[in-house]
Formats: structure tokens, C-alpha cells, sequence
């Protein structure tokens, strides 16, 4: 089974760069439908059998011209939605930022009982998001089937470091995922994930 953790396309909160995380959230750019398209090309040869997405607005826009081209349905999975930064909600401001990336980082070194304010902790991010992926390979594991999951670019930094051993906090937290990266994990025999490829760069095993 192969995994693809896409991050959403450009949204008009990330022209902004400002934190939301709130859903439905904003919706996609003019680039970032352009984005969508791309990605769906980039995609569409793969033996992809389904379609997954977070409930934001930016992960199902992102998700529908590659779910169209190839005849599948856009489906939600409840767990693989962005980090919820609670108090720090729509803030761009540097205090706002710099106290994020604190926490966050704090979760990297595995402090995950940090919560950010009015937020979750990293054990709730964590148990959410290796529960969601654990459903899809109960669903799709023995089939060689590709599954496609459109979520954001912090829970898939943190949901791929928890699920493959092979990556490391240097390659999670190394810089941030572009928009429509592609991070991609092989099922392994004994339950596990390998991650074959971050951003365009091959990891090694």
C-alpha cells in the first residue's frame, strides 16, 4: 500500500500568513486552483483507489480535480485536520508566530503534553492523526493500492515523523511543506510505515 500526505493548495490565509485552523476555513487561491490542477496531473497516472481529505474547505478544493480525473469521489476523514491553534486563532503577529513555532517545536523533541494556548497538546494531535491512518490501512493494506490524503502542512509534518521511523525531526521540521508537497509512506509487513519520498527528495531507508 502507498501513501500520498498532500498538502493543500494555496490559501487565501497563507497569501496572509496568518494562522487558521478553524473550520470550514478559507478557500483556495487563484493559484492555488491552479495548484489543484497541476497536482491532479502530477497524480492521475497512479494507481490511486481513493480520495481522502480533511473537512477544510482548502483540502477538498485541493482534492477534486484529481478525485475527478480519475472518477472517484472526494471523501472526508475526520482526524487528519490541521494542528488547532486555540487562542492563536487568525493571529499573523510575530508574538503569535514565534509562541506557535515554540510549542511546536517543544512536540518535535517529544514534549507532546504541551498544549498550544486554548489548543491541542501533541498527544491529541497525535492519537487523532495515527488513528486516521491506521482506519485507511485496515481499509486498503494487501490491495497494492495508492490512497491519496489531502490534509495541512503541520499534521503532516508531525502525522509522517509518528508513522515512519525513517523520519527523523530534521526532515520534519526542516522547513515547511510547500503547498501541494507530496510526502510519500510504503506499508511495511509488520504494520509500519516507510517514508520513500518528502517534498521531491527521496529519503533514504
Amino acid at each position: 500500500m502507498r501513501l500520498y500526505l498532500v498538502r493543500h493548495a494555496q490559501s487565501e490565509a497563507n497569501v496572509h500568513k496568518i494562522l487558521d485552523t478553524a473550520l470550514p476555513g478559507p478557500p483556495l487561491t487563484e493559484l492555488g486552483r491552479q495548484q489543484a490542477r497541476d497536482l491532479a496531473e502530477r497524480l492521475g497516472d497512479e494507481p490511486i483507489a481513493a480520495v481522502y481529505t480533511s473537512y477544510a474547505t482548502r483540502a477538498k478544493q485541493t482534492a477534486r480535480p484529481l478525485a475527478d480525473a480519475l472518477s472517484l469521489e472526494v471523501t472526508p476523514l475526520p482526524g487528519v485536520q490541521e494542528v488547532g491553534v486555540g487562542d492563536l486563532e487568525g493571529r499573523g503577529d510575530q508574538e503569535a508566530l514565534e509562541l506557535h513555532g515554540k510549542i511546536v517545536g517543544r512536540w518535535l523533541d517529544g514534549w507532546l503534553d504541551v498544549p498550544l494556548p486554548g489548543g491541542e497538546t501533541g498527544h491529541e494531535v497525535r492519537d487523532r492523526y495515527l488513528a486516521a491512518i491506521g482506519g485507511l490501512r485496515d481499509r486498503h493494506y494487501g490491495s497494492g493500492e495508492a490512497v491519496v490524503v489531502v490534509s495541512h502542512g503541520g499534521a503532516i509534518r508531525f502525522g509522517a515523523e509518528w508513522l515512519a521511523g525513517n523520519v527523523t525531526s530534521e526532515i520534519a521540521d526542516n522547513d515547511l511543506l510547500p503547498n501541494t508537497a507530496v510526502v510519500r509512506l510504503d506499508a511495511d509487513a509488520n504494520g509500519g510505515w516507510r517514508c520513500a519520498e518528502w517534498a521531491g527528495i527521496t529519503v533514504d531507508n
